[in-house]
């Protein structure tokens, strides 16, 4: 009972000083609480953690793609669905990291999910009737003609929120890319038939080459003395991933056929010509100027 007494007197003389509580006898001391400054000082020597724009198609039907994109190990940040809903779902904060992109690499970086946006598009992808035509041996690369139209709508959704999120996070044109342009030997998609052109010049986003520079460059015709690792490197260049072979080996022609469905998606064939190559000058010539491998 004394002791108690005892205690309590302590603690009441000193508690302004270190602020003491008694709990069954024992002496707790509150630490003191520090302010957080987000103020005071900034550091200059900082970017946005988003540094790339990933399209996709989803290879599946609305139901399907909700399903996949919510309950699966796959993920994306936006979903753009391929029906009149006025609505475009944001599935993952842009503040987390998606499950989009996967193994593969563009402009210097190869783990994408950490810094970029994914945005999937209800599309089938290939027509149904040409779905095997490769596992046949029909045929090497899909065409023009196997892959499947987008909605107007859906583009006009993808050229408002790419707007949006270019400006935001300040991402370079060369870097709003398909994930055919990241992962060549695994994927295809956005695909032929997604507008690359028309959201360059109706939304002002994205990359494309300037057509003066491409018929200068073919009336140059510099592809005829250019070597295979000339060529490759002006890839590279560009912000492509692909070996130093000394051939056109498959995973060479993966790439050519990726940048053909981006840039020449009429004639993707996954040959490296003359209208390719100049085409992959004028764009190299037209964003030599950004500084994208940071």
């Amino acid at each position: 009972m004394v002791k108690n007494i005892f205690l309590a007197l302590v603690c009441g003389l000193t508690l302004p000083l270190i602020g003491c509580v008694t709990t069954n006898s024992t002496q707790i001391v509150t630490p003191k609480k520090y302010i957080v400054d987000r103020e005071t000082y900034q550091a200059t020597g900082k970017s946005e953690r988003i540094k790339s724009i990933v399209l996709h198609y989803t290879v599946s039907d609305n139901a399907r793609s909700i399903n996949t994109l919510t309950n699966g190990q796959v993920s994306a940040h936006y979903l753009i669905l391929d029906h009149d809903d006025n609505k475009i779902y944001n599935l993952v904060p842009e503040s987390q990291r998606a499950w989009h992109a996967g193994n593969g690499g563009f402009a210097g970086r190869t783990i994408l999910n950490d810094t970029s946006i994914g945005i999937e598009i209800v599309n089938s992808g290939i027509k149904h009737e040409y779905r095997d035509a490769l596992k046949n041996g029909e045929l090497d690369y899909h065409p023009y003609e196997h892959y499947v139209e987008f909605d107007e709508l859906q583009i006009k959704k993808v050229g408002q929120l790419v707007q949006d999120l270019a400006k935001r996070y300040d991402i370079s044109p060369k870097n709003i890319i398909g994930h055919a342009d990241m992962a060549p030997s695994r994927k295809i998609d956005p695909g032929a038939k997604f507008p690359w052109q028309q959201l360059y010049f109706d939304y002002g986003i994205g990359a494309w080459y300037d057509e003066f520079d491409k018929q200068f460059s073919m009336h140059q015709d510099t592809f005829a003395a250019a070597t295979i690792a000339d060529i490759k490197q002006a890839f590279r260049d560009y912000g492509y991933q692909i070996n130093d072979s000394d051939e056109w080996d498959k995973a060479s022609r993966n790439v050519v056929y990726a940048f053909q469905l981006h840039f020449r998606p009429q004639q993707p064939t996954g040959v490296m010509d003359l209208e390719t190559y100049a085409i992959l000058q004028a764009l190299n010539k037209k964003y030599a100027d950004r500084d994208d491998f940071y």
